[in-house]
């Protein structure tokens, strides 16, 4: 018989993604298949998710669930074992999950995702379906309750839990008086439970009561233990050391595959990279940009906010064009950023172009046709799309942080003298520091084609798979049900 695991995911690529959370939730079952681990994955009744599940039998019912009749359906949808919480008045809403037309979150936020941890709790402790999962997985604050719930349930059966931390920034904040109307009783309003500078913590409590912790890189894993990244829960991190791992994300590397992407102009591998050419020639026309094969291109792809570093990167731009550069960004966030890539945009029509907004096919694009990519983040747990841009031959321009640090190997002399380089690494949240990085890769892309074309082949030649976090996870899920 397979392991079985029960993830609790709020977002699963591909039917519903707002970032990462969802690209890794939607590729470890797959992963963990290899590793005699079966995933199950229960998700909210969101309206694209219902519309994509295929057989959606009822196998529970709740006649008031957080303010509403709910069932739990079980079915698949996109090859993946599902179970979905179908509660129209917490989930029966188009658009972003976590937030409202009015691009705030649904005030309703905490009935919605305790809710959703309370299904899983109730599934964990066999109670809902006929589901017994070995072990749980509850993905950041959306299902930390999970781990609460099972603590101040009544005596029975527990799986182990792991609390997986995605982002520590997201913490799911709200106020304490909601303790009651999340069925959870006052002593959850305590230091080491719930409590969170007098509010409550839906992360903090999954952290406290957890069998183990993982979070998405190794290097991520130790700087949440210092105040300066730990979002006020270093404290209890370093508490829990020995219980919390760092274990680094994997890519879809059937989704992200250069040599199959039908989204490409001009399929590529590293035997056959001189087509890559013609990628960065149709990338160049989509965008606007002049048409010149070695000009220094270089993309970014994600969400436009300070922690991503956007701010450094734009204030760059304007060197970069002015030095015969180009610039592709496809990505969308914070307005003010927004209209300011737009500004610089519009005054270097055929070097800079900006696209506000997302698109899936794009962005495989963007990596397929840009030189180097840049990811300027202050912090990054652990990141993909410098993965994806390794697989694709972007050469990675990134702070060195979290995930980031972990997957790309420094062009300093020695890792260029060894034949090893990835890409740039620079100190995190420093304009100086970025515009030597830029420099030093402009540089080498200008005045050596052939070391420039090692360091995409090194990236491309990189395991970004999921096999090896596969393993550490099965590991992990085996020790705590044993």
């Amino acid at each position: 018989m397979p392991f079985m695991l029960l993830s609790v995911a709020s977002e699963l690529y591909p039917l519903v993604k707002t970032g990462g959370l969802a690209d890794v939730a939607g590729a470890l079952p797959a992963a963990l298949a290899a590793e005699d681990v079966a995933v199950t994955t229960l998700i909210p009744g969101y309206p694209a998710v219902l519309r994509a599940l295929e057989g959606g039998a009822v196998v529970h019912h709740y006649d008031a669930l957080m303010g509403g009749p709910s069932d739990v359906l079980r079915g698949r949808a996109a090859g993946l074992d599902l179970l979905v919480l179908d509660a129209p008045h917490l989930f029966a809403r188009d658009g972003n999950p976590y937030l409202g037309p009015d691009g705030q979150d649904w005030p309703d936020n905490p009935l919605r995702f305790g809710a959703f941890a309370r299904v899983a709790a109730d599934i964990a402790a066999g109670r809902a379906t006929d589901l017994i999962p070995d072990a749980v997985q509850a993905h950041d604050w959306q299902a930390a309750l999970t781990a609460v719930y099972l603590r101040y349930d009544p005596p029975g059966r527990r799986p182990g839990v792991v609390t997986t931390i995605h982002n520590l920034a997201f913490q799911g904040i709200f106020p304490a008086y909601l303790l009651g109307a999340l069925g959870l009783p006052a002593e959850a309003f305590a230091l080491d439970a719930l409590e969170y500078y007098g509010s409550i913590s839906f992360l903090k409590g999954g952290l406290v009561f957890s069998d183990r912790i993982t979070t998405v890189s190794p290097t991520y894993a130790t700087e949440i233990m210092e105040a300066e990244a730990g979002m006020g829960l270093d404290g209890l991190l370093v508490t829990r050391a020995a219980d919390l791992s760092g274990i680094l994300n994997g890519l879809d590397t059937g989704v992200w595959d250069p040599a199959t992407d039908p989204t490409l102009d001009t399929p590529f591998d590293a035997r056959t990279l001189d087509r890559r050419a013609a990628n960065k020639a149709a990338l160049q026309r989509a965008f606007g940009l002049a048409d010149e094969p070695r000009a220094f291109l270089l993309g970014s792809v994600g969400r436009l906010t300070e922690q991503k570093g956007m701010d450094v990167l734009l204030a760059l731009l304007p060197e970069l064009a002015e030095a015969g550069g180009q610039f592709a960004l496809l990505g969308t966030g914070d307005r003010a950023l927004e209209a300011a890539f737009s500004a610089v945009a519009a005054r270097y029509p055929d070097r800079i172009a900006a696209r506000i907004g997302y698109d899936e096919a794009l962005a495989h694009r963007i990596q397929a046709g840009v030189d180097a990519f840049a990811m300027p983040s202050r912090f990054e747990p652990c990141g993909l799309t410098q993965m994806a841009a390794l697989r694709y031959g972007a050469v990675p321009i990134v702070a060195r942080v979290g995930g980031l640090a972990d997957t790309v190997i420094d062009a300093g002399p020695y890792a260029l003298a060894q034949g090893v380089a990835t890409g740039f690494q620079f100190p995190a949240g420093s304009i100086p520091a970025m515009r030597a990085a830029l420099t030093n890769a402009k540089a080498l892309y200008d005045g050596d084609p052939v070391t420039w074309a090692r360091i995409q082949r090194n990236g491309m030649a990189t395991d970004v798979s999921w096999a090896s976090a596969a393993r550490h996870y099965a590991a992990l899920f085996r020790q705590i049900a044993a």
